[in-house]
């Protein structure tokens, strides 16, 4: 980057869309009007969206006559829509573009006017990206991709298995990548990770980076409904139309589809003459739609067709079909270069998902979503994720023998400070005890805050202490911390005991173990998703019985065309928002085994199960489902909770002991009275005779009590 002293500034941003600019001017106007923000809202989803051709306000007021009843309706609309008018298209604010530069021969203060950006040191244009050029600058955008990123941490990854990966020397015909991408098993690849992304590879059925070039360039609002054509001709479907067969060449590669503007231009030089230097001309003035320059073209292009021997009306029909498709086109080398770091990422994917995917999880570790979807693409690869520790994790996720070690650093609550200073003490020797990384560990650095999250996400399980009695005992931990420091700058060194024995015990007092559900939402609330297990597998038995789909499942019935189905989900989240009428709705985040998905609510339903609903439980859900282009929605119809439910459907328990010892733990959960009938087995002669004593009492029985009941130590 040059000196702002020299010839180098940033560029002012351009306008924002025609769309975006007509809705920004609608809302603006609204707000200052003071009118609701619903109101508005309808308004301006009553303005045609047509990014191919951009109606002006003024024509969409002419054409939309629901725009007309409003303004007759209401003067405040009617105002609304005059303010608007006089000043879209005016720009609203001035902002710098993120990465754009430009620079000239001289000081640019010589060549345009500069403003200072107050957020940062470097000067900037008065001028927009348009003016900037006719002001004599060069401008260029540098795109900054963290997926770059990715690709070079994954290959060092992949040198720690002594494989030397040259990602500029990768083969552009490799099977299995293409084979992957035709499954449409995107997650993490560049580019094509959408929904709608997925379902147009496995319709295209990728086998050359040319389809990959054609996809990324047809994927954008506009150019995307020839994406079923082309994949119909790419296999035979239907046949490739002829555009002229002097020209038909040039389209080959996009099975006969106009996609790239070089295709315009080559077009327009070998069927009318035109230079290069015309061509892009040409390729200006269509994307522009200015009607005066078009008619001047066209007479350009209809003249030269016409000494290449094109009839007159095919030659204003091949014009017409350039100016459709250039309006949309995309610049091909634009297209390559994202196209060829999308295979590069794919290609990684396909050979070392390990790599890959500790890779992406690494450089994603602070969007807790987007690694829990690398995390069940991990699982469906069956590549094992290692739950966090201080004794095998590190700041990034690492790899290992066909596992991902999770990484201490994506722990919400732990700083990578902390983590690198864990990292450090820990060294080539791994703590030996509880008290060893007591002594190892500055407790300044693992503080109250860091301990709550650690023991949350179960990073001290591996000293086979329960996750219930750490937490109650972070106190003692900590003072043990704090006096081994002191006793290190005093020169006692030998208080915490040097023999044989090894350090002095911390002695942390036992305490009744969380619940299954409780320890998972702790775990939850620290790493973004469930780990090591999920509320809801202790119900499998009876969801099983129910018929509960899981989300992924139902969400393929719904393709099929099934609407209506039972669910089961955890609650993570809930919020309630107003409708454009002014009702209220809720929205409801859940979480099963096959991922997060979310529900809404309508007033009726809502008033009738607000309250039912906790984060951290678990429920079955009667559901509406509608599918759509982002996914399928649902709605909540009725809402039971999971735990009610199985307490009905399971009538007895079975408890094995050998003594009297657990009785006392076990009383603790069996303290409500049901209808359950509880028998204890008592094992007795080292398992030679077993004895069953029935419970006079009825009790309320559920799997999650069960599972709190084999916790209880022995």
């Amino acid at each position: 980057m040059c000196s702002r002293n020299t010839a180098a500034s940033r560029w002012r941003r351009s306008s924002p869309s025609d769309r975006c600019r007509r809705a920004r001017a609608l809302r603006d106007v609204g707000r200052v009007l003071e009118m609701p923000y619903g109101q508005v809202d309808r308004i301006c989803k009553l303005v045609p969206n047509n990014p191919a051709n951009p109606t002006p306000l003024y024509k969409a007021i002419e054409e939309e006559p629901r725009l007309k009843e409003e303004a007759e309706k209401e003067p405040v609309v009617a105002r609304l829509l005059n303010i608007a008018q006089k000043i879209e298209g005016l720009y609203r604010h001035a902002s710098t573009h993120a990465a754009g530069i430009v620079i000239g021969d001289r000081p640019l203060a010589q060549l345009v006017p500069l403003y200072r950006d107050p957020r940062s040191d470097m000067p900037v244009t008065q001028f927009n990206m348009k003016w900037v050029e006719q002001a004599g600058l060069v401008k260029f955008d540098f795109l900054g991709l963290k997926t770059l990123t990715v690709l070079k941490v994954a290959v060092d990854f992949i040198a720690k298995r002594n494989i030397s990966v040259d990602l500029s020397a990768l083969p552009l015909d490799d099977k299995l990548t293409y084979e992957m991408l035709s499954r449409g098993e995107t997650v993490g690849v560049f580019q094509v990770e959408s929904a709608g992304m997925r379902k147009a590879l496995i319709g295209m059925r990728p086998d050359c980076i040319e389809d990959i070039i054609a996809l990324v360039a047809l994927y954008r609002p506009g150019p995307m409904e020839n994406i079923p054509v082309y994949n119909a001709r790419k296999h035979g479907e239907e046949e490739i139309e002829s555009v002229h067969p002097t020209i038909d060449y040039l389209l080959k590669e996009t099975q006969g589809v106009i996609v790239y503007q070089e295709q315009v231009m080559q077009i327009a030089q070998v069927l009318s003459g035109y230079s290069l230097g015309e061509a892009d001309l040409l390729r200006r003035a269509m994307g522009k739609k200015i009607k005066e320059e078009m008619d001047k073209q066209r007479e350009r292009f209809v003249e030269g067709a016409i000494a290449n021997k094109v009839s007159k009306p095919q030659a204003n029909l091949i014009f017409d079909l350039l100016a459709k498709f250039a309006n949309y086109g995309f610049n091909k080398s634009h297209a390559a270069a994202y196209a060829v770091v999308s295979y590069q990422t794919a290609y990684l994917k396909a050979h070392y998902p390990v790599e890959f995917l500790a890779a992406s999880m690494t450089l994603d570790m602070a969007n807790t979503e987007k690694v829990n979807d690398f995390r069940q693409d991990a699982m469906r690869l069956d590549i094992k994720i290692v739950p966090p520790s201080v004794q095998t994790s590190f700041r990034r996720f690492e790899t290992g023998d066909n596992c991902i070690f999770y990484s201490l650093a994506a722990i919400k609550g732990v700083g990578e400070a902390v983590v690198d200073h864990i990292v450090e003490a820990r060294g080539d020797t791994p703590f030996e005890s509880l008290e060893d990384f007591c002594l190892r560990t500055d407790p300044k650095l693992v503080n109250r805050r860091v301990w709550e999250s650690l023991i949350s996400a179960g990073a001290f399980d591996c000293f086979n202490v329960d996750r219930a009695t750490l937490a109650a005992g972070i106190d003692r931990l900590m003072a043990y911390a704090q006096r081994a420091v002191q006793n290190k700058t005093s020169g006692q060194s030998d208080m915490f005991g040097s023999g044989a024995s090894g350090p002095e015990k911390i002695g942390l007092q036992p305490t009744a173990p969380w619940l299954a559900s409780e320890k998972l939402l702790k775990e939850f609330q620290v790493l973004g998703f469930y780990l090591t297990a999920h509320p809801l597998d202790a119900y499998q038995a009876v969801l099983t019985k129910l018929r509960v789909q899981t989300f992924a499942n139902f969400t393929n019935a719904v393709k099929q065309g099934k609407a209506p189905g039972r669910l089961a989900g955890t609650v993570i989240s809930k919020q309630e928002r107003k409708t454009r009428t002014g009702n209220k709705m809720g929205i409801v985040a859940f979480s099963d085994s096959s991922g997060q998905f979310e529900a809404v609510m309508f007033s009726e339903t809502l008033a009738q199960y607000r309250d039912l609903l906790e984060t951290g439980k678990s429920y079955v859900i009667g559901v509406e489902a509608e599918e759509r282009p982002e996914g399928v929605s649902l709605r909540i119809q009725s809402v039971q909770s999971l735990e009610e439910k199985s307490v009905q459907m399971q009538k007895a328990m079975r408890i094995f002991v050998r003594d009297a010892a657990p009785l006392r733990s076990v009383a603790t959960h069996l303290n409500k009275r049901g209808e359950g009938v509880v028998s204890f087995i008592v094992i007795k002669d080292e398992g030679k005779r077993e004895i069953e004593v029935e419970l006079p009492e009825r009790f309320r029985i559920s799997p999650e009590i069960a599972a709190a009941m084999r916790a209880t130590p022995a």
